[in-house]
């Protein structure tokens, strides 16, 4: 496989959406990636950027730039063999008091604080400071194993998005309406910011300001890869694009609880600015395509060609997290049936939430078997070969979904 981090060829952007337990997903598709590439391979993708769950795989990934099989084996590793507890505490004493505090915080007028949040996830902060060896990652840089890696969260003072990036130094700040770039040397408290998914774990305080889940601001997800210089963007999703079916007029549906609002929330937040994004560019990329390459002058002219391919699961996970329902610890179970969870249509809540091997497992595979599906073009993806060309993305709904587009960035004024 071609040096992807040579000048002469495409600089290849790895995105990965949060998801929560969903991003076992991406570990299976990273999974039949490494088996793609020769064996002692470094990163096949110079630029990643991730967001909540995704930002813990983009980290493992940049601190194991060197060697790209030991990463994937890594998270694999970890992913499958995930425990609640591992993430959140699931005590049955923990679960009874955080229900109690929220139940007194309601009653009392504020008299009793609200707790920080739902759950306490300082197992999994316990976790990554076991696993994660941040100073890699500059070393990766240094070496060229690297070029870039970026990691974004949503300050609740600032309102804005914030990709937080260690790169080459060439790679230069950004700012823009309610979004920003800033270079830093990448820590715990960055990923700990990025995955804190509101009202079910706690901010973190990163340089003076409090940051929760990166998805709540992130209208462009694309914008970090963008900026840091990607030529091609590989988007690893959590969502397949299967539209739910009509309610029948004639028979009025339940009142929606609790935890079905939550779980539509936690859908809306993680993907829904994705695909945005993705149409926005596709639509800007027919805008031009109209123009004559000798006509394209000013802005235009500057413009260039980013190929995208996007992958996400052909089978709906909200399903396949109910069939593992019962692989929830019993204090969580009786946390998440208090909430309204306890019906086949609060699967999507518990997709998020099911930090158990035998659920993550399975994601796992599904990506691997959806990765290796289009092995072939998946393959010359990342070598840098040409790729088909599409204007608008095709969600074919058959074993996987993946987008090819020759889709085009102004840098500024459109998307970045």
């Amino acid at each position: 496989m071609p040096d992807t981090n040579s000048p002469a060829l495409p600089k290849t952007a790895l995105v990965l959406p949060g998801g929560g337990a969903r991003g076992a997903f991406q570990v299976g598709v990273l999974k039949a990636v490494a088996e793609l590439c020769p064996r002692g391979t470094i990163n096949p993708f110079p630029i990643i950027s991730g967001t909540s769950a995704g930002a813990v795989n983009a980290v493992v990934l940049a601190s194991k730039a060197r060697r790209f099989r030991v990463a994937a084996a890594e998270l694999e590793h970890v992913w499958g063999n995930f425990r609640c507890d591992q993430v959140y505490r699931t005590d049955g004493w923990t679960m009874f008091r955080s229900s109690v505090r929220w139940m007194m915080s309601m009653i009392s007028g504020g008299l009793v604080r609200f707790p920080p949040s739902m759950l306490d996830n300082s197992p999994l902060r316990a976790l990554l400071s076991r696993n994660v060896r941040f100073p890699r990652i500059q070393t990766a840089l240094d070496s060229g194993w690297l070029e870039a890696v970026a990691i974004t969260a949503a300050g609740y003072a600032s309102a804005r998005s914030t990709s937080f990036f260690q790169a080459a130094p060439n790679h230069p700040d950004w700012s823009r309406t309610r979004r920003q770039g800033i270079r830093t040397r990448l820590n715990l408290d960055h990923v700990m910011g990025s995955i804190a998914v509101p009202m079910m774990f706690p901010p973190v305080r990163i340089r003076g300001e409090y940051f929760g889940d990166g998805a709540m601001r992130q209208a462009t997800p694309l914008s970090p890869a963008i900026h840091l210089g990607a030529d091609r963007i590989l988007v690893i999703g959590i969502r397949n694009e299967m539209a739910d079916r009509t309610p029948d007029a004639s028979h009025p549906q339940a009142y929606p609880t609790f935890a079905q609002i939550a779980g539509y929330t936690l859908d809306a937040l993680f993907m829904d600015g994705l695909y945005s994004d993705l149409e926005r560019m596709t639509r800007i990329n027919q805008m031009l395509d109209a123009v004559p390459d000798d006509e394209e002058t000013g802005v235009l002219a500057e413009m260039r060609a980013i190929d995208t391919m996007v992958i996400v699961p052909s089978d709906d996970l909200r399903e396949v997290a109910y069939d593992y329902r019962k692989e929830l610890p019993m204090a969580v179970r009786a946390l998440f049936r208090g909430i309204g969870g306890g019906r086949s249509t609060e699967g999507r809540l518990l997709s998020y939430l099911l930090f158990e091997s035998e659920y993550t497992r399975a994601l796992i595979d599904l990506g691997y078997k959806n990765a290796m599906s289009v092995k072939d073009e998946l393959r010359a993806f990342i070598s840098a070969e040409p790729v088909a060309r599409l204007f608008a993305p095709s969600w074919v709904q058959h074993d996987l979904v993946a987008v090819h587009g020759d889709l085009r960035d102004t840098s500024s004024r459109f998307i970045a």
